[in-house]
C-alpha cells in the first residue's frame, strides 16, 4: 500500500523512533509487532529466514498498522534492491557500507533514471498499488524512501563523513557486532578499542547531519540511546523476545 512514509515523517519532525527486527519472516509476527507500537519493523533478509514472497506478506500485514515496513537486504546488490523496492518497502538498510562509492551505488540502485539505475516497472508493481497510484508513486518514490547505510567495519568507520555526504543517504546505522569483529574483538564490547569505536562512530555520524541509527549497545537501553543522540533505535528481534519470554515463564514455573 503506497502511503506517506510514517517513519520518515516522524524523523523529520525531530522525534526519535524505535523499531524491532523481524527474522522469522512471519506475517503474523510482523502484524503483532506493528500493533505493539513499534515505529518500524525491519524485515531482516541478511540473517533472517524470509524470501521475497514472505516479505510481501509481512509488508501487507504492516500496512494495516502505523509501523513502517523496512528491509535489510543481504548485500549492496542492485538486483536485490530493485526487487525489494518493487514490492513496496518504505525503507532499506544496506549492510557494511565501507566507502562513498559503495553508498553512491546503493542510492543509484534505489533511484530511477536519470538519477539512478533502478529498472522501471512502476506501472504494475505493488509499490505503486499495482499501478493504481503510479503517478503519485513516481513523483514521491525518491523522497518517500528511507535509505540506511550500516557502518560496521574499519573502512566504514574511517569514511563516515564521506558516506554521509552522499546525496540520498538518510541515515547511518552503527552495527556494533560486525564493527567489533572488524577490530579483532568480536562481541567484546568491554574492550576499550571497541567501546571507543562505537562511541566515536555515533558521535561522528550525529555531527554530519544525517540521522543516527543504532542497536542498543554498551549496556544502554533504547531510551538511553536516544539521549545519546540516536534517532532510530532498532532494538529487540522477534527471536530474542520469544526466547526471553519463554525462558522467563519456564524459570518462574520451576522456581514456583
Amino acid at each position: 500500500m503506497f502511503r506517506e512514509n510514517p517513519l520518515k515523517a516522524r524523523l523529520r519532525a525531530g522525534q526519535p523512533a524505535i523499531g524491532g527486527w523481524l527474522t522469522f519472516g512471519s506475517a503474523v509476527v510482523a502484524e503483532i509487532m506493528g500493533l505493539a507500537g513499534y515505529d518500524a519493523v525491519m524485515i531482516d533478509l541478511e540473517h533472517g529466514f524470509a524470501g521475497l514472497t514472505e516479505t510481501v506478506h509481512c509488508l501487507q500485514a504492516l500496512s494495516a498498522t502505523p509501523a513502517a515496513g523496512l528491509v535489510r537486504v543481504p548485500a549492496n546488490d542492485p538486483v536485490v534492491l530493485k526487487r525489494v523496492l518493487d514490492i513496496g518497502v518504505e525503507g532499506v538498510m544496506i549492510p557494511s557500507v565501507g566507502s562513498a562509492a559503495e553508498a553512491r551505488a546503493a542510492v543509484a540502485a534505489c533511484r530511477y533514471p536519470p538519477a539512478g539505475i533502478r529498472g522501471a516497472a512502476y506501472g504494475m508493481v505493488r509499490a505503486s498499488d499495482y499501478g493504481q497510484a503510479r503517478a503519485a508513486y513516481l513523483a514521491g518514490a525518491e523522497d518517500n524512501l528511507l535509505i540506511i547505510g550500516q557502518i560496521e567495519s574499519r573502512e566504514g568507520l574511517a569514511a563516515i563523513e564521506e558516506i554521509a555526504a552522499v546525496d540520498g543517504i538518510d541515515c547511518l546505522f552503527v552495527g556494533p557486532y560486525d564493527l567489533s569483529g572488524s577490530l579483532g574483538h568480536l562481541g567484546a564490547f568491554g574492550e576499550p578499542a571497541v567501546r571507543d569505536a562505537i562511541l566515536e562512530a555515533e558521535r561522528r555520524i550525529a555531527a554530519t547531519g544525517v540521522w543516527l541509527g543504532a542497536l542498543p549497545s554498551l549496556g544502554r537501553s533504547p531510551a538511553a540511546m536516544t539521549r545519546d543522540g540516536v534517532r532510530l533505535v532498532i532494538a529487540a528481534a522477534d527471536t530474542g523476545l520469544l526466547r526471553k519470554a519463554a525462558a522467563a515463564e519456564v524459570a518462574a514455573f520451576r522456581q514456583g
